[in-house]
């Protein structure tokens, strides 16, 4: 595994934005044109920042999904996903090839998820963004996670841990706001990246970093899979990392 500790949140998320944006050059630079899968939440505010503010990045060039959406939120809710990509990503940095984000509205989420699935299945994915949940979840993918289901999303109950995650990173008022289910990208699909970038600071996300990075690979701690994936960096915090070093 390739783990690279910084000082704090902002120095992980500027490299972990160069390193991104180093690949994206070189991927487009090989191939004509990149497939890129974005992660949202607290953590990849500084990662994306970054992003943005890299130059010679031809975005026309870029393809772009993403991980998870909750089902039945508006897009105008602060909360909603695609409102964050549009925001902090999508209108900054101009045209891209193309993008294809989950309607959480969809009348039937399970033909969002079939629509999705047949889309991505046509684009190898050459870097895929992604974070580790309080409760080590990746994407929506909450403990006992499906290692096994081919589809490339889902549709999953959210647990308990993971909609307090999402109260107290301050997204909603109560527990009782957050949606039970959302549409998220499978682990078979995300594990397909060429690439991953993980980028996950913060003391609250420390237990389920070292459950991650130093227990056998589980399906209870669902970010552990991606000590499988060959092409993997973890960008972490001196917070976050706290505990890997007393075990």
């Amino acid at each position: 595994m390739d783990i690279r500790i910084l000082k704090d949140k902002y120095e992980l998320g500027k490299e972990a934005g160069k390193e991104a944006a180093a690949i994206i050059r070189k991927t487009i630079a090989d191939n004509g044109c990149a497939n890129v899968i974005l992660a949202t939440g607290a953590s990849q505010f500084e990662m994306l920042e970054q992003l943005v503010s890299e130059k010679d990045i031809d975005w026309s060039k870029v393809r772009i999904f993403h991980l998870d959406e909750y089902i039945g939120l508006p897009e105008s809710h602060k909360a909603s996903f695609r409102k964050y990509l549009k925001e902090r990503f999508i209108n900054k940095v101009g045209k891209l090839l193309e993008v294809y984000l989950i309607n959480g509205d969809a009348a039937n989420p399970q033909e969002e998820c079939d629509k999705l699935g047949a889309i991505i299945k046509q684009y190898p994915i050459d870097i895929a963004f992604v974070g580790i949940g309080e409760n080590g979840h990746l994407a929506f993918n909450d403990p006992p996670a499906n290692f096994e289901i081919e589809d490339p999303y889902l549709v999953v109950d959210l647990d308990e841990v993971c909609r307090a995650q999402q109260m107290g990173e301050g997204w909603f008022a109560s527990i009782n706001d957050v949606p039970k289910q959302a549409i998220s990208m499978s682990i078979k699909q995300m594990m397909k990246a060429k690439r991953i970038i993980c980028a996950v600071p913060d003391k609250r996300k420390a237990q389920a970093v070292s459950d991650c990075l130093t227990l056998p690979v589980s399906n209870l701690h669902p970010s552990s899979i991606l000590q499988n994936h060959p092409n993997c960096i973890f960008f972490l915090d001196s917070s976050s990392a706290a505990l890997l070093d007393k075990r």
